[in-house]
C-alpha cells in the first residue's frame, strides 16, 4: 500500500489540511493492520510448520521402535545392517529373528513411493508377515515362498484406496546347515560374495506384492561356506551408486568387489561415508537399507 501524494502545506487552506492528515493517518492505520496480519499468518504458518516436524520426528522414532534393537548371532552366522531413511521416516522396513533353535528368518520390504504413506504400508507388511504355522503338534516354520504368498494374499485382501504396492524378501538361514532359503517379490536380486571376492546375484522370480492375486513366488536355497556373505538390500542401494535414476546392478556388483578385502562392519561404515561425501546426501534419492549374512 502506497500514500496518496500531498500537496505543498503552504497551499492548502486549513480545511484541507485537516482532511490530508486525516487521510495519511488512516492509510498509516491500514499499514499497520496489514503488518500484524502478516505478522499473525507468520506466527501461524511456523508453529504449523513445527507441530508438523515434531510429528514426523515422533513417527521416525516409532518407525526405529519396529526395527531389531540387537541381531541374532547363531553360531556362525552374523547379521550386520544398514538404514538410510530419504526423509524423517522410511518407506524401507527390515527385521532378523530367531525363529527356533537353529533358524533365523529375515526379510526387507521397500513400500512404493516416499515419506508417511509409503512407512504406513511397511508398518502394515510387518503386522502381516506370518513365519509359523500353530498346528496341535506344535508349529511348522512356513517356507519363504509360503510366506511370500500369504503376504501377497494380505495386501490384496486388504483392498487398499490407492494404487499402493510393495517389493520384498523373505529368507531364513539354519545355523547348523548354513542353508539360505529365500524368495523375493519384485525386489533386487541378492549379491553372493564367496570367500575367494567372487560375487554373484542369485535370483529368483516373483511379482511386485499387492498387484495380482495368486502370484507364484519361486524360492532358491543357497549353500553357504565359511567367508561368504550375502547381501539383502532395497533398490536405494543401486540408486546410490548411479549417476542418474537409471539402475546399474552390474555397477553395485562391481563396487562390491572392489571392497571384498574390508570386513562386514569396514563395508558398511564405507558405504555411509560414500553417501555423506556426496553433497545431495542431505537430500538422498532414495531410502537405503542394507542386510549383510556373513558366515565366520
Amino acid at each position: 500500500m502506497s500514500l496518496s501524494p500531498t500537496l505543498e502545506p503552504s497551499l492548502l487552506s486549513p480545511t484541507d489540511l485537516l482532511e490530508q492528515i486525516e487521510l495519511l493517518q488512516k492509510q498509516l492505520t491500514d499499514l499497520h493492520n496489514e503488518v500484524n496480519f502478516l505478522r499473525r499468518r507468520d506466527e501461524t504458518l511456523n508453529f504449523s510448520i513445527a507441530r508438523f516436524d515434531e510429528e514426523l520426528r515422533l513417527a521416525a522414532r516409532l518407525q526405529q521402535d519396529f526395527l531389531p534393537k540387537s541381531l541374532p548371532q547363531v553360531g556362525r552366522v552374523h547379521f550386520h545392517t544398514l538404514f538410510r531413511p530419504a526423509g524423517y521416516v522410511s518407506g524401507d522396513l527390515y527385521d532378523v529373528m530367531r525363529l527356533d533353535e537353529r533358524n533365523v528368518g529375515f526379510y526387507m520390504a521397500d513400500a512404493v513411493g516416499h515419506g508417511m504413506p509409503a512407512a504406513l504400508l511397511t508398518m502394515f507388511i510387518k503386522n502381516a508377515l506370518v513365519t509359523k504355522q500353530i498346528t496341535p503338534e506344535g508349529y511348522r516354520l512356513l517356507t519363504p515362498s509360503e510366506t511370500m504368498s500369504r503376504l501377497n494374499e494380505s495386501m490384496i485382501e486388504q483392498n487398499l484406496s490407492a494404487a499402493t504396492f510393495a517389493t520384498a524378501i523373505y529368507g531364513t538361514i539354519d545355523a547348523q546347515s548354513l542353508m539360505v532359503s529365500f524368495a523375493r517379490g519384485g525386489h533386487p536380486h541378492p549379491m553372493l560374495m564367496r570367500a575367494d571376492g567372487s560375487v554373484h546375484a542369485i535370483e529368483a522370480d516373483g511379482g511386485l506384492l499387492g498387484v495380482f492375486a495368486g502370484e507364484p513366488y519361486e524360492q532358491k536355497a543357497l549353500q553357504l561356506i565359511d567367508g561368504d556373505r550375502l547381501f539383502i538390500y532395497s533398490d536405494g542401494v543401486e540408486v546410490a551408486f548411479s549417476h542418474d535414476q537409471n539402475l546399474d546392478p552390474e555397477r553395485w556388483r562391481q563396487e562390491l568387489i572392489n571392497r571384498r578385502e574390508m570386513t562386514s562392519e569396514q563395508l558398511l561404515l564405507d558405504f555411509a561415508e560414500h553417501l555423506d561425501a556426496h553433497a545431495g546426501s542431505l537430500a538422498p534419492k532414495d531410502d537405503l537399507t542394507m542386510i549383510i549374512i556373513e558366515v565366520r
